[in-house]
């Protein structure tokens, strides 16, 4: 049995490794081999020079990411193979308690996943972003924003580790029932503490300063009977040029956060535009829709967990001594690793509600012009991929690819002069 599951581990990690390889490579030749058409909606916005651009920062990005990849697969099997059994007999021999020992354990193996990280984060920020024109952030920036990353990721990490460790010493037959629970009630809290505690951490915001965009998204929000705390624009800038606009909060902290870059960049109706399609996700109740599947398949992947925990086999084929943490750990792999395989199901929702939100768009502003023109705009300014391969699509997009998310658009617009006709 032993044999058998380190086999299905090596299969599903190799798995992994090679189809992440093949998707990159397919992609990447996909583009380089039509990187030198440009899409008839893009003809006016567009010229050779940017497109060529567009092209190596896909291609740029892609071989970092590789990179990145490739080094974290091997720490993992580092870790696992040639750290991690004396690292737990070390562990098991302290004087300290059980939950002293996994916050240990897993304060050490996060230390290794964020150092592994750093060089990449750098060269990323201070290189490969920088070259092409979007990166703005400082060293000072970028280190505060680190030690505040490490500090909010260790609080929430003792409080995760902590909680279940304890559900687990002390109530070892219905432990999973309130890890569940608690895992729950931490999530939603999280949601409704991110945009009055977190976020405000490492970014300033404030009121939108422009009056008439202010009295244009409330009345598009009126329309739907929308309420949130507030609409702000977010100091971004200072990090990046580049774009963006979401929702956050839940409950009283629900707000609208937009870009200063966005402001910036785009026309009124352009922004009007995004906010309508971040308005469609809500009026759908795509957030409660993912947050109903979070929980439910919170509680099945962790009384899946409480199944095997005990299993010692499962501590056999890695030559570990049978400890929580190190199951926990174990299983996380496996998990994770079987996860990646599954992933197409989850994205091909997301791009559905994508479409939901894009048909709510037009239905707000009465037309899909100004959408077509601010994704044509974000495509521009982002130097995002005009022509991913199709299978790369399938795999990894949450949105749809712009050119067929624009032409869907066209539709709708289309539909719309039709009706009137009519």
């Amino acid at each position: 049995m032993e044999k058998a599951l380190l086999l299905l581990f090596l299969l599903l990690f190799a798995g992994r490794f090679i189809w992440r390889y093949v998707l990159e490579e397919l992609n990447i030749r996909y583009l380089k081999s039509r990187g030198k058409e440009i899409p008839r909606v893009f003809q006016d916005i567009i010229d050779e020079s940017i497109l060529s651009k567009m092209v190596d920062y896909t291609v740029e990005n892609s071989r970092l990411a590789a990179k990145e990849n490739l080094v974290d697969d091997v720490i993992e099997l580092a870790v696992l193979f040639l750290f991690l059994p004396a690292f737990v007999s070390v562990l098991v021999g302290l004087k300290i308690h059980f939950i002293g020992q996994a916050l240990i354990f897993f304060g050490v193996l996060a230390a290794i996943g964020s150092i592994v990280g750093i060089p990449f984060d750098l060269y990323d920020n201070f290189v490969l972003e920088k070259k092409y024109g979007f990166s703005t952030i400082t060293w000072h920036i970028w280190i505060t924003d680190l030690i505040k990353s490490m500090i909010v990721s260790a609080i929430l990490l003792t409080i995760m580790v902590s909680a279940f460790m304890s559900f687990i010493n002390y109530l070892p037959t219905s432990w999973w029932f309130w890890a569940w629970v608690f895992f729950t009630l931490l999530e939603i809290i999280l949601l409704w503490l991110y945009p009055v505690l977190i976020a405000p951490l490492f970014n300033k915001y404030e009121p939108i300063k422009d009056e008439l965009l202010q009295e244009k998204i409330n009345a598009l929000m009126k329309k739907v009977g929308l309420k949130t705390k507030g609409i702000f624009q977010v100091d971004e800038g200072k990090r990046s040029k580049h774009t963006n606009a979401y929702f956050t909060g839940i409950g009283k902290t629900k707000r609208i956060v937009l870009y200063d870059t966005l402001l910036a960049s785009h026309s009124t109706d352009e922004i009007l535009a995004v906010l309508a399609h971040e308005i469609g996700h809500w009026k759908k109740k795509h957030v409660l829709k993912q947050l109903v599947f979070m929980i439910v398949a919170s509680l099945v992947l962790i009384y899946f967990v409480y199944l095997i925990l005990g299993w010692q086999p499962l501590y056999r084929a890695f030559s570990l001594r049978v400890t929580v943490y190190a199951g926990l750990f174990l299983v996380s792999l496996y998990l994770s690793s079987a996860g990646f395989f599954l992933s197409p199901i989850g994205v091909a929702i997301m791009r559905r509600y994508e479409r939901e939100a894009d048909r709510i768009t037009c239905e707000l502003t009465g037309t899909s012009a100004p959408m077509i023109d601010a994704l044509t705009r974000l495509a521009k300014d982002n130097l995002a991929n005009l022509h991913p391969h199709p299978l790369y699509v399938w795999f990894y997009y949450s949105h749809p690819p712009l050119l067929e998310r624009i032409e869907y658009l066209q539709t709708m617009n289309y539909d719309r002069v039709d009706k009137q006709e009519m």
